[in-house]
């Protein structure tokens, strides 16, 4: 654990609503504040995380940017390197409303290095992702949502190519603040098969709603909100917890 993750899960003072030994759901036990990764660990976390850890809600401005962001994202692309391209094109104003650049115009930004912790980085995916951005911005420049029902919203956003339940996920919770959908990601799946939450047989995107569904009534039981729970599971897990549980799960 860096220093600074370690600073950040110190106790404060936080009144658990559980014993260690209780079960709150069947075959969990609650555990300890300070046994990592633990359910009573989460729920500490949850009361005690810095701003910047669950910052989640949208900083983009329009749909359009936060689509670009969280689809530049994902599997294989580091968040750092994600923002680091995606400021690249939106300097290009290729998510500004009315504007739909062709996809060669976004496979040339993507081909070209940008700058990652002062080193140059190359995009993944650079193909694949011009494909998808060029498609969802003319596609969301028809589309229109109901930003009433986070679910419905899901579902439309899960219409662009290229969106699976994953980034629609992403979206809906950065765009709409909801505490209605989860995302998960090997990291938050990890944590789950740590906890005995998730079945070491369940995969995603598979069995996506079946996970999300578990996530959110934890997320319940422990009386957090679940995207909160859901962004410092991701920070941790990313952070430290993911080679815990490879080490311990063997995967």
């Amino acid at each position: 654990m860096s220093q600074e993750t370690a600073k950040s899960v110190i106790p404060y003072p936080f009144s658990a609503r559980f014993l260690p030994n209780d079960e709150i759901m069947p075959g969990i036990r609650y555990g300890r504040q300070d046994e990592l990764l633990t359910p009573a660990y989460w729920a500490m976390r949850c009361v005690t995380a810095r701003p910047a850890d669950i910052d989640f809600v949208s900083h983009h401005g329009t749909l359009k940017e936060e689509v670009g962001f969280c689809l530049l994202g994902g599997f294989g692309v580091t968040l750092e390197v994600a923002t680091a391209f995606f400021e690249c094109i939106r300097a290009r104003h290729a998510f500004e409303r009315g504007v739909v650049m062709p996809e060669d115009a976004f496979l040339a930004m993507l081909e070209k290095p940008a700058t990652v912790h002062g080193r140059p980085h190359r995009y993944r995916y650079p193909a694949q992702r011009a494909r998808r951005l060029h498609r969802a911005m003319a596609d969301l420049e028809r589309m229109q949502f109901d930003e009433d029902d986070p679910i419905k919203f899901r579902e439309q956003i899960q219409t662009l190519d290229g969106v699976g339940p994953k980034t629609a996920s992403w979206i809906a919770r950065n765009w709409l603040g909801t505490d209605s959908v989860a995302i998960l990601d090997i990291h938050i799946l990890r944590a789950g098969w740590l906890l005995t939450l998730f079945d070491r047989e369940c995969r995603l995107p598979r069995d996506y709603l079946e996970l999300e569904s578990l996530f959110l009534r934890f997320a319940k039981t422990l009386r957090v909100r679940a995207s909160v729970l859901d962004s410092v599971m991701w920070h941790d897990m990313r952070t430290f917890g993911s080679n815990l549980a490879r080490a311990t799960l063997a995967v």
